[in-house]
């Protein structure tokens, strides 16, 4: 496998070929939105560092083909998941960071890797065959506590910003996760301009309305919320600039971390 950065890529949400409406992507995603605004960088490093640790660079696997996904590095291990090559609602290629790595029988070699979707914090062993090596130097982190989201880069803080955070009746789930798929809406749509759906999902609604009840980061266009309150769905909602700054920067398979809750 040759290894690349990972590209930033901002994909419009799409459904059987047509744009789905913002409704939609709320239906799937539990979004909701509010404003921020950026922290002093030097405030926040020493406490970030003393709740989580976050590495300079996340080695990835881009899937070319479909995998399945092994509760060890053995195809004759029972199977954990079913990992598309494709994300559902973009279609963007799937992406998945890798926390090792082994070779098995008949020399096969195997990627443990974090797995999107339910239960929460899911791994298993996909064969390294059938993927390419990205990496990145960005890591999202999330303190429910303070209502705040951290960018780093190469372990260090780029940038903050306040958020509304999920209420106590539908709270932000806690734990390690990463982008799956960044979705662009079009202009004016509710939650927009952008989305970064995560592989987190809530653990109070098991679906909504036909959703699997999908953790984002995400704009506020035409969604209300007070900043530094806790009263979304679930989601981490953003103000346009600070959704805008991160979709520049962030693509699939950015580690997510959030705590504090």
């Amino acid at each position: 496998m040759d290894t690349t950065t990972i590209p930033r890529q901002h994909c419009r949400l799409r459904s059987t070929g047509a744009a789905l409406s913002c409704e939609r992507l709320e239906r799937l995603l539990l979004v909701g939105l509010a404003s921020s605004f950026l922290l002093g960088v030097s405030a926040v490093t020493a406490a970030a560092a003393r709740q989580v640790r976050v590495q300079p660079e996340q080695q990835l696997a881009l899937l070319m083909i479909a995998h399945r996904a092994y509760r060890a590095p053995s195809a004759g291990s029972p199977q954990n998941a079913f990992v598309p090559a494709n994300r559902p609602i973009t279609g963007e290629r799937t992406t998945l960071p890798v926390i090792g790595r082994a070779t098995g029988p008949g020399g096969i070699h195997w990627l443990d890797v974090m797995l999107p979707g339910r239960p929460n914090g899911s791994t298993g062993w996909i064969a390294q065959r059938g993927t390419r090596a990205l990496q990145t130097s960005w890591h999202i982190v999330v303190n429910l506590a303070r209502r705040r989201v951290t960018a780093y880069r190469d372990g260090r803080v780029a940038r903050a910003f306040q958020a509304v955070v999920g209420k106590r009746s539908t709270p932000t789930p806690t734990g390690n996760f990463f982008v799956e798929e960044t979705v662009r809406m079009a202009p004016g749509e509710p939650g927009g301009p952008f989305a970064l759906a995560t592989s987190a999902r809530s653990n109070a609604l098991q679906e909504f309305e036909g959703g699997p009840g999908q953790i984002a980061l995400h704009g506020r266009d035409n969604l209300g919320g007070t900043p530094g309150n806790a009263e979304s769905h679930g989601c981490i909602r953003l103000n346009t600039a600070s959704i805008d700054w991160l979709i520049a920067r962030v693509g699939p398979g950015t580690p997510v971390t959030i705590y504090g809750g």
